[in-house]
């Protein structure tokens, strides 16, 4: 290593005061600056911060849009999700191989180009889309694709490849994306007007219990899917012992299909802050965290300025909006692509500069979270709720939606319906309904809630969006009656195996299982106890798992075998003669060669 690259880590790292909890900031500026984070550079960190080597290369080699080896000055990755694929992805896919002369994973001889594949980065309204070096394409077609790599071969840099900009504050010079919100409906809850710093001055003129108390009698349920009570989280958090406490935001929107957390940051980044800030006040905290999705890189100019303009207002900082002794503020905290992060305590483990690994509970962040302090974590689409609710008041919030489901609920819809986008309905909204409005109505399944959720079908469609019935952080895919649905249940499994921590046997090694399986009745090899083989071990995994995204993992094939047997029935056949047609020889046989290290001396093709 040269000594003006180890001056450039040794700088990086003196930038975040050489402390070890900032590590994924650390790692990331350095792979920005330097293409990469290698065996040298590790060695670098490690000696700056204070920590073991195998620490700093656990962070590197956990996250995906991190790499030990040296990434092109250009890195495409194209979004691989189930809508991208629906909506034209391997055709740009050829292209791009072609026209760069790669394969997927490859960086080409001249190490200008690196080509990737990503799961979902929260634009399937507008899918095919990709990232180039951060900058987001969408609506991608195969002369789309060719165009960009002659232009980017010229020399014209990503960002000035955007021939418009999209809707509201997507044209934000500090935004400048070419991503449209299609925001289809709005609401009285997200996106009714506010007056900003209304709702924390009225706040502010409370006592933190009482602010908990209006939360509570507004019976605000966190929007993130499990729907826990917010005011119940905030009172525990309060009452936890711990000379600090945090309010961290989950702005982790990971989970496919789902994209209503890109259009809130967008166009309310306000309202989350204010409701950050009165969480900070209820629960005692000075600090708060948004934990911003490696994928939303491109928003961080813009929500940085954001949080500078409520800092100018007095709504950040010393004595927020002089309330004397009240002391709080927001910094960003980048992920670096991990879906488990969207799990809260995955996501604590990342802020703290560690793998995103899913901690044990108890103890509950509420009582040991953030660097062991009690922490309360929240949703987006939580905290702006409770904004409005601290400006129009409980009795206002609770008269909206359903008696246990109260105020509206985004919904990020996309798939075979011909206005996708962004919809804040009601509670107590019904599935035919929405289809209805989406322009889907023709629709044979919809996966409520992303892969770990349900798939229903048009049996189930007088169903009611609520916590109660069809409950659902926000996402609804929907698939027409030229989608087979199989390949839509193998697709999720293939993406929960890939984005498995490995912590826990069950998820890692249950989940393989029943992706096997699965192919195996796909490609008629199934028998009838498959279908009960796939109903326990699903059991199993979901029962015995770590952290939620084991415990949801098996969910396609759980849901789907419930609400689509027939489809699984028509592939399975009796096999009289006693033979099992799933099982490969030559495949077992390789297995135990790779495990002896030389092959059978029993068996040859």
């Amino acid at each position: 290593m040269s000594d003006s690259i180890e001056s450039v880590i040794t700088t990086i790292c003196e930038g975040f005061g050489n402390n070890r909890t900032r590590m994924m900031d650390i790692v990331r500026e350095v792979q920005e600056t330097l293409g990469c984070v290698n065996d040298d550079a590790m060695d670098v960190i490690a000696a700056k911060v204070n920590t073991p080597r195998v620490e700093v290369e656990s962070v590197v080699s956990f996250y995906a849009f991190l790499s030990k080896e040296q990434k092109g000055n250009v890195v495409i990755r194209l979004c691989d999700d189930i809508i991208d694929r629906m909506s034209g992805f391997e055709r740009v896919k050829q292209v791009f191989c072609d026209a760069l002369g790669i394969g997927m994973g490859e960086s080409t001889a001249d190490g200008m180009f690196t080509l990737e594949t990503t799961p979902c980065i929260g634009m399937c309204d507008q899918a095919p889309a990709a990232l180039i070096n951060d900058e987001v394409f969408t609506d991608l077609t195969g002369d789309a694709a060719r165009q960009i790599v002659d232009q980017l071969r010229a020399g014209v840099k990503p960002e000035r490849l955007r021939r418009r900009f999209g809707d509201g504050n997507n044209s934000n010079p500090l935004m400048s994306a070419a991503v449209n919100n299609n925001l289809r409906k709005k609401g009285e809850v997200i996106f009714a007007p506010l007056e900003c710093g209304t709702a924390l001055k009225k706040a502010l003129s409370m006592s933190p219990n009482e602010v908990i108390r209006v939360i509570k009698t507004a019976r605000l349920r966190g929007r993130g899917g499990a729907g826990f009570p917010t005011g119940m989280k905030w009172d525990f958090t309060r009452g936890a012992q711990g000379e600090k406490k945090f309010v961290v935001c989950n702005a982790d929107e990971g989970e496919p299909g789902t994209f209503k957390d890109r259009v809130i940051l967008t166009e309310r980044p306000e309202l989350l802050i204010e409701g950050m800030v009165i969480a900070g006040y209820a629960i005692g905290a000075q600090e708060g965290l948004i934990y911003l999705r490696g994928e939303y890189a491109y928003m961080r100019p813009f929500l940085e300025d954001t949080l500078q303009k409520a800092r100018n207002m007095g709504m950040l900082g010393v004595d927020v909006m002089g309330h004397a002794g009240f002391d709080f503020d927001i910094r960003i905290q980048m992920g670096a692509g991990a879906y488990v992060c969207g799990e809260e305590t995955a996501l604590l483990s990342s802020c703290e500069g560690l793998r995103g690994d899913p901690k044990n509970r108890p103890p509950f962040p509420a009582q040991k979270g953030y660097l062991g302090y009690p922490t309360s974590v929240n949703n987006v689409e939580t905290f702006c709720c409770v904004a409005r609710i601290l400006d129009q008041g409980a009795g206002w919030f609770s008269q909206i939606g359903s008696k246990g489901s109260t105020g509206t609920k985004l919904l990020s819809i996309a798939g075979d319906c011909h206005r996708p986008g962004v919809y804040e309905v009601p509670f107590g909204i019904t599935m035919k309904e929405v289809l209805e409005m989406a322009g889907g109505e023709g629709a044979i399944a919809v996966q409520v809630g992303g892969p770990s959720g349900q798939l229903i079908g048009p049996d189930m469609y007088e169903r009611t969006i609520c916590y109660d019935d069809l409950a659902t952080g926000g996402s609804l895919m929907v698939f027409g009656p030229e989608r087979n649905l199989l390949e839509v249940v193998h697709y999720f499994m293939e993406f929960f195996n890939e984005e498995s921590c490995g912590y826990c046997t069950p998820c890692r090694a249950g989940n393989v299982l029943l992706q096997k399986r699965l192919e195996e009745i796909m490609e008629g090899k199934g028998q009838p106890e498959d279908l009960v083989y796939l109903e326990e071990l699903g059991a199993t995994v979901k029962s015995t798992s770590r952290c939620g995204l084991g415990q949801t993992s098996p969910n396609p094939i759980l849901s789907s075998l419930k609400n689509f047997r027939p489809l699984y029935e028509a592939l399975v056949k009796e096999n009289p003669g006693g033979f099992m047609p799933t099982f490969d020889i030559h495949q077992a046989l390789n297995e135990s060669s790779a495990i002896a290290g030389r092959p059978s001396m029993h068996f040859a093709e």
